[in-house]
């Protein structure tokens, strides 16, 4: 039977809300041996014990697309979709603000501090900027449009309504956004600046953490120029125009100017060895677009500020 013009299928529903400005992650169950759903989940995530599953689900924090608790005895069901809240025992505490410089109907600007990760990842979950933010603002459907370093400091644009997110997301697609950095690291007078750094950059195959240059075509254009010089130490102005992973950081290295405090180029250091009076020193001092919504000229500026010196 067809259906009628204008008419649609049933409606999907909506994921559970977010907990504590945590929103839930999901999974859909494929097909595959499993008695159980705990059965499947022990599999899935071998770092998480039987013991941790069965305390989420009787805590109701394993939901099916309806919305309903799994109860620790539920039978295993292919392609169900499964709702997760995330929890950790022992998360650390990051002592550092962040501060909104920028909040209408559509989006949130940011200047987010060292050390502070942009979206929850690995060890982090309530300390990452966009659950601050969340709870600070009271604002589920937070999503950033763009993403910064964990070391790194400064600006993030964050998008309010789904419904405009892609909007703000082919700013950086066309490349209408326009963004500068700022980098404090070793002074080289032989380096003849300003100059246009290029590179074809890849995933290191030994390190996930690095990437490498490798020959071939270019993938990665950075615009470098001097800001200031004392002593040893200079700062710098970056302005990429890509956007690859570690991009400014692998450029500065590679260049023989490796921004202080820099634990993963040029020598990748242990991974969790932060040191808060040694923060990366470089920050994401100002980007600026023309708003796709408003039309409005959009101009912003972080008020940190970075410290000359090794």
């Amino acid at each position: 039977m067809k259906k009628a013009r204008g008419q649609s299928g049933p409606t999907k529903p909506a994921p559970p809300p977010a907990r504590d400005g945590v929103s839930p992650s999901s999974i859909v169950l494929p097909e595959g041996p499993w008695l159980t759903v705990v059965d499947f989940l022990i599999q899935r995530f071998p770092d998480i014990p039987a013991e941790a599953w069965t305390a989420r689900m009787q805590a109701g924090d394993v939901l099916d697309e309806q919305g309903s608790a799994i109860d620790p005895q539920r039978l295993y069901q292919p392609h169900l979709r499964l709702y997760y809240y995330r929890a950790l025992t022992a998360e650390p505490r990051i002592p550092f603000e962040e501060v909104v410089l920028f909040q209408d109907d559509y989006i949130v600007v940011a200047d987010k501090p060292h050390f502070l990760p942009v979206i929850p990842s690995g060890r982090y979950l309530q300390e990452t900027l966009l659950v601050r933010l969340k709870r600070k603002l009271g604002i589920e459907t937070l999503a950033p449009i763009h993403r910064i370093d964990r070391e790194t400091a400064g600006l993030v644009v964050f998008t309010i309504q789904p419904s405009t997110r892609g909007t703000y997301q082919d700013l950086f697609l066309q490349k209408s956004i326009r963004k500068q950095y700022e980098a404090i690291g070793p002074w080289r007078p032989e380096l003849k600046l300003p100059l246009t750094y290029r590179s074809r950059l890849e995933d290191h195959g030994e390190h996930f953490m690095q990437v490498r240059e490798i020959e071939g075509e270019p993938n990665s254009e950075t615009q470098i120029e001097l800001i200031e010089v004392q002593g040893a130490s200079a700062r710098y102005r970056l302005s990429p125009i890509t956007g690859r992973k570690h991009q400014l950081r692998a450029h500065c290295a590679a260049l023989g100017i490796p921004i202080y405090h820099d634990r993963i180029y040029p020598q990748l250091l242990p991974e969790n060895s932060d040191d808060y009076a040694k923060p990366l020193q470089l920050l994401a001092k100002s980007i600026a677009f023309r708003d796709p919504i408003s039309v409005e000229q959009r101009s912003f500026s972080s008020a940190r500020t970075l410290m000359m010196g090794t």
